[in-house]
Parts: C-alpha cells; structure tokens; sequence
C-alpha cells in the first residue's frame, strides 16, 4: 500500500503552511501509534550481525554493545570489526549512523594498561570517552561514580535551595510531599549501583542539610531524630 506524508508549520499568526506530499518509501512515520512495534521488528536482526564478538543491549533506540578480551591488541581488532559489521546493517537497511554520538568506553582499572586505539570508520574518527552517558546515569572508565555524583549534587543543591526558600510558606506534610518529588525521586534513582561508592558521602550530607531546613531545626539538633519524624529514610 503506499503511502504519503507532509509536514505542516503553524506561524506566530497561526498561518499553517504544508509542504507537498510525498511517499514514504520506506521507514516509519514518526508519531504513528504503531512505530515502536514496528520499530522493534526492524531492529529484530540487529544483534545477530555481532553476537559472536560482542553482547548488544538494546533500549529504544539506544543501542550499546559490549566486548570484553584480556588483550589490547585483540581488543582493538574486536572493536574495528563490530563497527564494521553494525555499519554494513545499517547501510543495507538504509539507516546511518550519527558519528557524533558514537564513542567507546573502555573500563579498566588504574593500574591497568590504557588502550591507544585508532578506530576509524568511514572517514570518522571513533572517539575514546572516559564517561559517557547511558539511561540516566554517568559511567566512568573506572566504575568510581564520582562523575555521575557530583551531577546528582548540582541538582539537589538547586533542590535545596528551594525548599529554602519554600519552607517559611509551606507546612510540614507540604514540604515532606515536595521532599519525595524533587529530592527523593534523583537520590534513589540509580543508587543501587553508586550507592556504595565512597563519594555518596556527600550526597548524605546535602540530604541532611535539607531535612534541618525542612525541620527549622539547628545544626545541633538530633538528625536520627528529625528522620524518625519526617518519616524519611537516610541515604
């Protein structure tokens, strides 16, 4: 069956203006209630390109692969030919990679031997990251979480602030209710892999200041005691 599409633009004076109509040669219109299926049958094949050197994981259209070898040197060669054999899928059905968000990750620890790879493809340089960003969370070469921590300070720092300045205007159950929407919902997220980090450290001691702000209380108060209260478990 074939089928066209168009686009359409509303200005500032709500003039709506239409492209011409084409067909849709192949692909899936965006914002079609069945595009995710048959996005998920497209991709069906993809894992079996490279499931004898390497593991893919697959999350909507964030696809990631891992590939694990003692030797640099082997590692390298693994490394060129995934790529090699992923742009030859997509190229047979007519999709592209974006360059600009390819890197690899190469986890290791900090007495072990950094590989120096060149890896390129199609006239592209794949760049060697030290922390990229995978569904939410920052992941370092190292697995020391210390990148992703210091992001989840920023934003419970901005957190803090403003039950700072909430909190003259708002009841206790207000705040508690606020609590577990801007501040609970970014400490549990992900804290099963970087809660045993050493630098959680300090996202416990943000935590503390904002139930003392919370609580009115002074630094010399209690803190078991103000958790009890509130009902808010400690990081």
């Amino acid at each position: 069956m074939e089928r066209y599409q168009r686009v359409a633009l509303k200005d500032k004076t709500n003039t709506v203006n239409y492209s011409n109509w084409e067909i849709v040669k192949h692909g899936v219109p965006q914002g079609s209630i069945l595009g995710p299926l048959f996005f998920s049958l497209y991709i069906n094949d993809l894992p079996t390109v490279i499931y004898k050197t390497a593991k893919l994981v697959l999350y909507a259209d964030d696809t990631s692969f891992i590939i694990t070898n003692p030797s640099p040197i082997e590692l390298a060669s693994k490394l060129n030919k995934v790529f090699a054999n992923i742009n030859e899928w997509f190229r047979n059905n007519l999709l592209f990679l974006n360059f600009n968000k390819i890197t690899y990750l190469l986890f290791r620890t900090k007495n072990s031997q950094k590989l120096d790879s060149n890896i390129i493809l199609l006239n592209n340089q794949i760049t060697n990251s030290k922390n990229t960003k995978f569904l939410g969370l920052t992941i370092e070469e190292s697995l020391s979480w210390k990148c992703h921590i210091n992001q989840i300070l920023s934003r419970l720092s901005l957190a803090c602030y403003a039950i700072k300045v909430i909190t003259p205007l708002m009841s206790e159950d207000i705040l508690k209710m606020i609590y577990y929407s801007y501040v609970h919902s970014i400490i549990t997220y992900g804290i099963i892999f970087w809660g045993n980090s050493p630098h959680s450290t300090d996202i416990f001691k943000i935590q503390k200041r904002i139930i003392q702000t919370m609580t009115k209380s002074r630094s010399r108060d209690s803190l078991r005691q103000l958790f009890k209260r509130l009902e808010i478990l400690p990081l």
